[in-house]
């Protein structure tokens, strides 16, 4: 067993691929804030693509944390040269396993702001990539206005504060960019959000505009801020992971991650500093990212709130048991088909039918082990972003609404917090104690939840819409979620 680092490279086995190219003539481009499995199964994957082609060595990764969590990140990465392990699993139980060597160096925020500003102000630092999760925005979920209350960033707005936010330092940099002259580097979100590149202007321009007015202009007019649309599921690296990466090809990694075969990333071509030949390693650079985000947003993320809460109420743990079950794809493609499908704009290049049944086949794939837990978890930032807009368009065309409904019934029986069986639910959401006590009022009260405006709006005042959800909870209450779903068809 060899404890994986830089040294150990060349006594890796041949089962393991490891780069070819001379990471030490990989010179810094991009910081990005939320190293987790998904930025190193995605972006750091795709960089890693280009340097074994001898492209990219002056766009090397430097990963930051900012929050508490990111400390075993940086244990992880620090102890081993930036390396880590990514094992792709096929759902013929093979495995794939190369070492990624495009991260060059992480930096704990909490630890020394300094060094953090020192490589976010350099002026080979021209792109900061984000995977904050949607909460890490600072929105309100229903209205969409910049949301300052969070105790972090209002504490980076005092004066002269230390930066502790990603936006604090994201500002901080910014500002010293504009006092030394030099120019403005990109901000590259990679978030599952709707027009991420947008969101992250206006949030960050607002942030700044209340700290420093003259700032906030300046940042209006000089940086880049593409949308992108990316797509790899990544599960939570488990113990077992871990074993079994140091069982069949001889690795110690503290942090492996595992991912799927599938990968996707359109990306805007808005880079006024550059960027890697992302192109040449299957990135689709496009001019507009729109029809390929609401595609991703409203069948993938929106069909993964779809099977998740119904599929924990039926007794389900895992994202592959539920969709080795006909009723369950049954009702996930007739979601896609008849509601997600009908609110997006043409998708140059898809053929959305292949792409729905190819999404089964992925949730389906026994091997990668993603749970249902994960994709429940958070549900106040993403049901408002990945669903709730679809409810809303097809309302306003006369469309169904009927699965879109039973969804979100779902959730709020998922949040009562005890499932079919008795057994305790996990809660786990930002939102938690508010949503739990409306769960839990709504056999008496069955709009208790869905009156969380913040979340859902108007819905509460739409008769249609309120008709068929009552309905939906109604039925998971008295006969639960795998009886409702067999009435409530295909």
């Amino acid at each position: 067993m060899t404890r994986l680092g830089a040294e150990a490279l060349a006594t890796l086995g041949s089962k393991v691929a490891v780069p070819a190219y001379d990471r030490s003539q990989v010179t810094t481009g991009i910081v990005h804030f939320g190293v987790g499995g998904f930025h190193r199964a995605h972006q750091a994957m795709y960089l890693d693509r280009l340097l074994e082609r001898g492209e990219a060595t002056d766009w090397g990764i430097c990963g930051v944390g900012t929050l508490p969590g990111d400390r075993r990140m940086a244990d992880a990465l620090q102890g081993q040269d930036g390396l880590y392990t990514l094992v792709v699993k096929h759902p013929d139980g093979s495995l794939d396993a190369r070492v990624i060597g495009s991260i060059t160096g992480y930096l704990y925020a909490p630890d020394d702001a300094e060094s953090v500003l020192t490589v976010l102000t350099a002026a080979t630092t021209r792109i900061v990539s984000l995977t904050i999760t949607e909460g890490g925005y600072h929105f309100h979920p229903s209205t969409g206005e910049f949301d300052p209350d969070d105790p972090t960033l209002q504490a980076d707005l005092q004066p002269d504060a230390v930066p502790r936010s990603v936006f604090g330092f994201i500002t901080e940099a910014l500002a010293r960019r504009r006092a030394s002259g030099t120019p403005a580097f990109t901000v590259m979100s990679c978030d599952n959000i709707e027009g991420n590149g947008d969101v992250a202007h206006r949030m960050i321009t607002a942030f700044a505009r209340l700290k420093d007015p003259e700032l906030a202009d300046w940042i209006e007019a000089q940086v880049a801020f593409p949308n992108s649309m990316v797509d790899r599921i990544t599960p939570v690296t488990t113990e077992e992971d871990r074993q079994r990466v140091t069982e069949e090809f001889g690795i110690e990694d503290a942090w492996p991650v595992v991912t799927e075969p599938f990968t996707q990333w359109a990306l805007e071509d808005h880079f006024p500093q550059g960027r890697p030949a992302y192109e040449d390693v299957g990135v689709q650079v496009v001019d507009d990212v729109t029809p390929y985000e609401l595609m991703k947003l409203r069948l993938l993320n929106a069909s993964h709130q779809a099977l998740c809460y119904l599929g924990y109420l039926a007794g389900y743990r895992f994202v592959h048991e539920v969709c080795q079950d006909e009723l369950f794809t049954d009702f996930l493609l007739g979601y896609m088909r008849h509601e997600g499908q009908p609110t997006l704009q043409p998708v140059p290049g898809v053929d959305l039918d292949h792409y729905e049944h190819q999404l089964i086949e992925r949730f389906a794939n026994p091997e990668v082990q993603d749970t249902l837990a994960r994709l429940c978890a958070e549900s106040s930032d993403r049901i408002p972003k990945w669903l709730v807009p679809v409810i809303r368009s097809q309302l306003a065309a006369g469309g169904p609404i009927e699965r879109s409904a039973l969804v979100v019934a779902a959730w709020a029986r998922y949040a009562e917090g005890v499932d079919e069986q008795g057994r305790p639910i996990e809660v786990v959401d930002r939102l938690r104690d508010r949503l739990v006590e409306r769960a839990r009022r709504q056999q008496e009260e069955p709009l208790s939840f869905l009156q969380e405006r913040s979340l859902f709006g108007d819905l509460a005042d739409q008769p249609r819409f309120v008709a068929t959800y009552t309905k939906a909870l109604e039925s998971l209450h008295s006969v639960g979620a795998r009886a409702t779903l067999e009435a409530w068809g295909s």
